[in-house]
């Protein structure tokens, strides 16, 4: 009995986190290790007193109509502009490529951006940006809408590329007003209600 109650209080010492800190949530891995980056405060574009009562990122239900195969033609010698953003910061970006994609039997269209400034850096320069505002913008998502984040080496040989809207961010503004932001272009509104992914937040 007493070997029975030793192996218990190991098994419980085990399972529960020394600093009482409960698993972050989230449906799926992308979810969980968003939550988690939001949560660690070295990491985190909370401001302390949303910091401080974090439980987590509130999303859309997990859908698989909103991951699909997207058609990518290239733009070539795109010229480098200054892309808008919520500050006085003008970061510099080029056209990457169209997406050419449907859903729910709706054709739609993004263009695809490369940052001049992540060719620089090794960790990044395979990064591209796709933001995108939808009819659920300044409603159930962020008004300035929604960023989904497309790597260089995911593109396959035929020029087709999977975009998995369940898995978008907003940018930092969404969360705290010091941080400067690129803005979604015009041409980047889609006229459909993509309910996945990110929602937006609720500041305390």
């Amino acid at each position: 009995m007493k070997n029975v109650l030793s192996f218990l209080f190991i098994f419980l010492l085990i399972s529960c986190n020394s600093n009482g800190k409960r698993p972050l949530l989230g449906e799926t891995e992308y979810q969980q290790k968003l939550n988690a980056s939001y949560k660690d405060a070295t990491t985190s574009p909370l401001k302390k007193k949303d910091l401080k009562n974090f439980n987590g990122l509130d999303f859309f239900a997990v859908d698989s109509n909103f991951i699909v195969t997207a058609n990518l033609t290239r733009i070539e010698n795109a010229p480098v502009f200054e892309m808008a953003t919520t500050t006085d910061r003008k970061p510099l970006y080029k056209e990457y490529g169209l997406l050419s994609f449907n859903i729910n039997g709706q054709d739609l269209e993004l263009t695809i951006y490369q940052s001049q400034d992540d060719l620089r850096d090794e960790k990044y320069k395979d990064y591209l940006f796709l933001p995108f505002t939808d009819n659920t913008s300044g409603n159930e998502s962020y008004g300035g809408g929604r960023y989904m984040d497309v790597m260089i080496t995911d593109i396959k040989d035929d020029n087709t590329i999977e975009l998995n809207f369940n898995n978008t961010y907003n940018p930092y503004c969404a969360y705290n007003d010091d941080y400067s932001c690129p803005l979604t272009p015009r041409k980047n509104h889609l006229d459909i209600e993509i309910k996945a992914g990110i929602k937006a937040f609720k500041k305390n």
